[in-house]
């Protein structure tokens, strides 16, 4: 429900404002957010990172995690929004459930896992959906739009560091808070670093007293930081696959709000594409799924 929402705030936004400094300003509000209840949850019993005792090599490795998925996290936010914004709401949307695809590249590169026939299938099948998308239902490679594109970047910096940031998750008593508190944190230093060196000082500061576009600014934050402290709960407790299945059908929920708030016109293409997407996303989990049992039931001799 909240994936739903975000695309339809973010585009709902005064649109003479880039994406770049809107992409700064959830930020802002995503650490003013998260401070509260990173205090509350540090005077709690349980202070997660804050009472480990980790070796020096698991300190530095950790550092380096989050410091690199933070940067990494801060860019594909500004990615998001400027997906948003160019390649409309709802083809976007669909563009980022590409996220399977890159979870599977990054498997069979470095992980050596071979998919079975049904996981090939499906994820063909997703392809050429998303390749129907992308053209505007031509099927014309010449009608393939560049910000649609481009929208890939989100899924494919996301799979990495998902992948990524659940090591640390797994190998240390860091709390979803945390993660969530460092990773604004993070993304505030990087975006507000880009947004002085393209558009100055100056600009980021005026945009302060721009009472609409903070309003904007402010429910963007609040709902995607809602997001990531459920998302991290998530993932911490069932497989990254899994967590991405149960969130699959929130394009729908775009498309839908879309249409009541921001009087988008949906094509036939983008609705044909939508239910390929969900078909081929949710036939990739569940043979990887009978894959695993069948492995798992299979007599060893």
């Amino acid at each position: 429900m909240l994936l739903g929402i975000m695309p339809v705030i973010s585009n709902s936004r005064p649109m003479e404002i880039s994406a770049l400094n809107f992409a700064l300003y959830l930020s802002i509000w995503q650490f003013i957010f998260s401070t509260p209840v990173l205090l509350i949850e540090y005077k709690s019993s349980n202070r997660g990172i804050f009472d480990a005792k980790l070796s020096s090599g698991r300190k530095k490795k950790t550092v380096l995690i989050i410091l690199a998925t933070g940067a990494m996290f801060g860019i594909s936010t500004f990615s998001y929004v400027l997906s948003m914004e160019k390649a409309g709401t709802v083809s976007a949307s669909i563009a980022i459930q590409a996220y399977p695809l890159f979870a599977i590249l990054w498997e069979t590169v470095f992980l050596n896992r071979k998919k079975n026939k049904s996981e090939l299938f499906f994820t063909f099948l997703l392809i050429v959906g998303l390749y129907f998308l992308g053209t505007n239902g031509t099927w014309q490679i010449a009608g393939l739009s560049f910000w649609f594109i481009f929208a890939f970047s989100v899924p494919l910096i996301w799979s990495v560091a998902h992948v990524i940031i659940k090591e640390v998750l797994d190998k240390t008593p860091i709390t979803p808070v945390q993660v969530t508190f460092f990773r604004v944190l993070i993304s505030v230093i990087v975006i507000f670093t880009i947004s002085i060196s393209i558009s100055g000082l100056n600009q980021a500061i005026d945009l302060i007293g721009n009472y609409e576009f903070q309003i904007y600014a402010a429910a963007m934050g609040f709902v995607y930081y809602i997001e990531l402290i459920v998302w991290f709960y998530a993932v911490r407790q069932v497989d990254v696959s899994v967590a991405s299945s149960i969130i699959t059908p929130w394009p729908a929920i775009t498309l839908i709000l879309a249409i009541i708030f921001l009087h988008e016109t949906i094509k036939s293409y983008q609705v044909v594409t939508l239910i390929i997407v969900f078909v081929s996303v949710y036939g990739i989990i569940l043979s990887g799924k009978k894959k695993h049992e069948t492995e798992f039931i299979k007599p060893k001799y």
